[in-house]
């Protein structure tokens, strides 16, 4: 039997968090549905209002206009449940999006793309909980350290991405390349330790939770005899009816092969884990021209940047797959047809 995942007075009835996918895959359509099952939901707040008319004259105002606008919706389907949404440390203007957030009664943020250092002097004195993004013992240990010396605080649940999981990765080539499952869980092993120091100081519990790759009950079960408390999955409530993504998007999952996932360079400064396509192609033989900037990461110079990452996920998400980067988790080749989020859960909970 699992346990509930219990991050401070929060308790979510299933050990899983659904991992924040942007631009515009996990909106409050997934994320709402997964609280309402039991999970914590997450919405992406990257680039968030590109729906919208007024978002190419006002980024900035809509996607902190569109965060209100998602978590009321959210709520509205999640039936009391757990939301959270995730916020990209890369991001331009990152304290207005968590305290936007914040202001609309979010449960967590959740962060990663970059140490999120700043994070808890933006949410002091509220109810939300903290749950930073790190990849490595070694990504926990200087955050812990500084948040302990900066701001006499402890995360509420670290959240350990590994080397299978989707979009922006924290490794280096060399390192996804050289992966080895056994070694990477007694880093794990680890990071729980060091969250049990850190806890017995602030005398309270911090769960670790862990992403990348986990397909099965067999895979989260072998995560839970290591002492992690929870697993986030994202990849896998891509191709959902639940999920906010366009059909097409879900259906270059369901058609790709394990060979078409390759490793990509991001704007962002980051590795990437994405579907080949026209797109990826088109990037390999040289920059391709940027017509606006929608100051998005604070990392990008547009006179540089190989390409817009805004463009790109805009056009995945939707639809418009030949300029698209499509971002995936390792095991995107596995899913072969639209299920549901019942369905999803019921690979680990069923």
């Amino acid at each position: 039997m699992h346990q509930p995942l219990k991050i401070g007075e929060l308790t979510a009835k299933l050990p899983i968090i659904q991992g924040g996918m942007g631009v515009g895959i996990s909106l409050s359509n997934l994320a709402g549905t997964v609280a309402a099952r039991g999970g914590i939901g997450v919405i992406s707040t990257a680039q968030i209002g590109f729906t919208e008319e007024e978002y190419d004259k006002n980024p900035l105002e809509t996607n902190l206009k569109m965060i209100g606008e998602h978590i009321k919706r959210a709520r509205k389907i999640a039936q009391g449940g757990i939301l959270g949404v995730n916020i990209m440390v890369a991001t331009k203007n990152y304290e207005l999006y968590v305290k936007e957030a914040v202001k609309n009664g979010i449960d967590a943020i959740i962060s990663g793309a970059g140490l999120p250092i700043e994070l808890p002097s933006l949410v002091k004195g509220t109810k939300t909980k903290l749950i930073p993004i790190i990849s490595s013992l070694k990504g926990a240990r200087v955050l812990l350290k500084m948040w302990d010396r900066k701001e006499n605080i402890a995360p509420d649940a670290i959240l350990v991405e590994g080397p299978k999981a989707g979009g922006h990765l924290g490794f280096t080539l060399e390192e996804i390349k050289n992966y080895e499952e056994k070694a990477y869980q007694e880093e794990i092993k680890e990071i729980v330790s060091l969250a049990k120091e850190y806890g017995e100081k602030y005398q309270k519990d911090i769960p670790v939770v862990t992403a990348g790759g986990i397909q099965n009950k067999d895979e989260m079960k072998e995560y839970f005899s290591i002492g992690v408390s929870g697993i986030q999955v994202a990849t896998k409530f891509v191709t959902t009816e639940e999920c906010d993504a366009h059909i097409r998007y879900k259906e270059a999952y369901i058609d790709c092969k394990k060979e078409d996932i390759v490793i990509v360079k991001s704007p962002v400064g980051m590795p990437g884990r994405a579907i080949k396509n026209d797109f990826i192609e088109r990037t390999f033989l040289g920059k391709i021209p940027i017509k606006r900037c929608h100051n998005c990461i604070k990392t990008c110079d547009p006179k540089e940047t190989p390409y817009c990452i805004t463009d790109a996920l805009v056009n995945a998400a939707r639809g418009k797959l030949k300029d698209a980067l499509i971002f995936c988790g390792a095991n995107a080749y596995l899913e072969d047809r639209i299920r549901t989020v019942d369905d999803v859960l019921a690979d680990y909970f069923g």
